[in-house]
């Protein structure tokens, strides 16, 4: 089998098409990078071995989050805020990062990630080698369904996903 590495322009060029459709904005329903000044509340979220903790975190439109994520786990993790539509979008990038070296099932190449020109630096997501500490802050949208989701290859079909109830005070 004869394996293709993909250098500079090339590399870049296909990580861009991924980003391109996997990068969040303020019209696709998810919400949108929230101010640290205007923080609400902080949620710690821990990153297991195919899991989350918490799975369900309730929300309420307009409400903005601090995430404090962690990875208690033995292999690189990623908290992404989104939909399966975006997931989807997003797998490609992360299937190029394991086939490209930027990443292993253990570890991030952060020199790798920054000669392709890609960091995985979305507002919406972090990505986190063992033991490692992040943060997402976001403020909800006034509704749809939206969630959480580890893009590492393998890792959401095994079942690392979350899910974000709407609160709607009366």
């Amino acid at each position: 089998m004869i394996k293709t590495l993909l250098t500079g322009t090339a590399l870049a060029a296909s990580l861009a098409a991924s980003i391109a459709v996997a990068s969040p904005g303020h019209g696709d329903g998810i919400g949108e990078p929230g101010d640290a000044a205007q923080v609400d509340r902080t949620i710690t979220v821990e990153m297991d071995e195919m899991k989350y903790s918490p799975e369900i975190i309730e929300v309420a439109p307009g409400e903005t989050i601090r995430f404090e994520v962690v990875n208690v786990g033995r292999v690189v993790h990623e908290f992404n805020i989104g939909t399966s539509e975006t997931w989807n979008g997003h797998l490609g990038e992360m299937q190029t990062m394991m086939r490209e070296g930027m990443m292993s099932a253990r570890s991030i190449n952060h020199d790798r990630m920054m000669e392709a020109g890609m960091m995985h630096d979305d507002a919406n997501s972090v990505l986190l080698e063992p033991g490692d500490a992040g943060e997402v802050i976001w403020t909800f949208p006034e509704g749809g369904e939206i969630g959480f989701a580890c893009n590492v290859p393998g890792h959401r079909n095994a079942g690392m996903v979350g899910d974000f109830h709407m609160r709607h005070d009366s």
